[in-house]
């Protein structure tokens, strides 16, 4: 027997959250199976009726009443009661469900009758608070399949929302927890203090599931999410050619959690695809733009890595070919959803809305419901072609490079003690053009002026991942003795900087002279 929610009604301040939950709830395929909303702009024609006649009405006949408070209270009837308070009333009269939500940290802003009203919701039942829309979708979500499941209406939690076998709390990175609360805060206003603590934080996000760290929790913040979630990874390769051939010229495989993979995946596309670099005529900074958006890699790979099946032995996998970049996931797009509905308007039906909502929260996910029209409108404004999106045994990105990129196939090098083939190009050049690799280019012009900590000259080489740039990049400069340290007898120094060495400077003056840079 389908159930039927009512969404507080009448107070303008929410207009957006009552659509956004009427698409989220319609869209997903779980809870579309056990719901129907009624939402009184939508589902009320025009009549002669009084509005709070028939709101008052519907209280009545659901099955649970969603409430949202905000600042405002709402214009009073003769009792001096607003419409959301009569409806939270008559619905406890008549023993509803009450889910009911709070917007905003801090209750210093609101009415002073809407803090009473949270006060007296406060004494008999448990509030949920919110910041943004994604966040109010979550929380929802969640206490909509606690709802299903006290009914016995389903058995199990989706794959996100339930606990990971054998996971614990001392599974989890505190600092890394921490770490996440900050961002989101400075990203997106999360309501909760930096000093929250661990389980604090878990809760508010509907993370744990019966005390138990779920397999959301576990792709966020786990020291070692892949010992519990196998598949979570990221494969990562770069073909100079149009197909998939062998030797692989660069082949990663990626661990860790979800903002680890989603950073390591951009910085090795970005590593391999071109970069105009331009001149230090009007700044010192040189300007740069590479020929895929950086934006456009990132919504892509966040993509996949956010709505994938994780129930799947598959992982994610990231190709870069001479003609384009694909991303493959093992999933497939809702019920809702076709490929064309993709490139329109259309509500978020996240797959993992649990892991997807961090995502958002730490702006790795922009907007929600945008990210496919966002990467169509970036790369139109790029001179690229529209990305195109494949259903086969999984779910395929497909983004074109520019068409001068297609040079057919490399010849991969040779070692010269060997005569074997090595797989690797020359790191200095890259193979489509000619330039230098880009980021060298930007790391030893950024060096050339002052020593430079080594965040520094990451955020100069524009690559996210700290460990990623350290192994791939930092010590590769230090190997050609393109860079050194400033305190060379104690590498790990705190105080440790980087110069650029004489040769160095001979590479960087060469790159210069011969224009491979510009």
């Amino acid at each position: 027997m389908r159930q039927r929610i009512f969404i507080s009604s009448v107070q303008k301040e929410f207009a957006k959250e009552r659509k956004a939950l009427g698409d989220f709830l319609a869209g997903d395929p779980l809870l579309n199976r056990f719901f129907d909303v009624f939402l009184f702009e939508r589902d009320v024609p025009a009549s002669d009726r009084r509005p709070d006649e028939i709101y008052i009405k519907e209280v009545a006949g659901c099955d649970l009443y969603i409430g949202l408070l905000g600042n405002e209270y709402g214009q009073k009837n003769n009792d001096g009661q607003s419409p959301t308070h009569r409806e939270f009333n008559e619905a406890t009269r008549h023993g509803k469900q009450r889910l009911i939500f709070v917007k905003g940290e801090s209750d210093e802003d609101k009415h002073n009758k809407m803090r009473n009203l949270i006060t007296e919701i406060g004494l008999q039942l448990i509030r949920r608070r919110f910041g943004t829309v994604a966040e109010l979708l979550a929380s929802v979500y969640a206490s909509l399949i606690n709802y299903l499941e006290a009914k016995e209406l389903i058995r199990c939690s989706p794959w996100d929302a339930t606990g990971a076998r054998k996971a614990t709390i001392e599974d989890l990175d505190a600092e890394g927890i921490t770490q996440f609360v900050s961002q989101a805060r400075r990203a997106r206003n999360f309501p909760l203090p930096i000093e929250a603590d661990i389980k604090e934080v878990l809760t508010h996000m509907n993370l744990l599931d019966d005390g138990q760290p779920t397999h959301a929790a576990i792709l966020l913040f786990a020291l070692k999410p892949q010992q519990f979630v196998i598949s979570s990874e990221v494969k990562c390769a770069h073909f100079h050619g149009t197909e998939v051939a062998k030797p692989i010229p660069s082949y990663q495989v990626y661990k860790g959690t979800v903002f680890e993979l989603v950073d390591q995946a951009v910085d090795f596309v970005m590593s391999k695809i071109n970069l105009w670099v331009g001149t230090r005529e009007k700044s010192p900074q040189v300007p740069v733009e590479y020929e895929i958006p950086r934006d456009v890699v990132s919504e892509a790979i966040v993509n996949a890595v956010a709505h994938r099946d994780y129930t799947s032995n598959g992982s994610v996998q990231v190709m870069l070919f001479a003609d384009r970049l694909e991303i493959w996931n093992p999933g497939t797009l809702p019920a809702t959803l076709t490929l064309d509905k993709l490139r329109k308007p259309h509500g978020s039906v996240p797959g993992n809305p649990l892991l997807a909502e961090p995502l958002y929260l730490t702006k790795y996910i922009e907007r929600m419901g945008t990210g496919i029209r966002d990467m169509i409108r970036r790369c139109r404004k790029a001179g690229l072609p529209e990305p195109e999106f494949k259903l086969t045994d999984g779910f395929i990105a497909i983004i074109r490079r520019p068409s001068e990129q297609v040079t057919g196939q490399v010849d991969p090098v040779t070692d010269p003690a060997t005569g074997q083939v090595t797989g690797q190009v020359d790191p200095i050049t890259a193979p489509a053009t000619g330039q230098v690799d880009p980021w060298i280019f930007r790391v030893l012009s950024a060096c050339q002026v002052n020593p430079m900590k080594s965040s520094e000259i990451q955020k100069a080489a524009d690559i996210r991942h700290r460990e990623t740039f350290q192994r791939n990049y930092l010590d590769y400069l230090l190997d050609q003795a393109w860079l050194e340290r400033t305190i060379p007898d104690k590498p790990k120094s705190r105080l440790q900087k980087y110069r650029l060495t004489e040769k160095g400077q001979k590479l960087l003056k060469v790159l210069d002279n011969e224009g491979r840079g510009k």
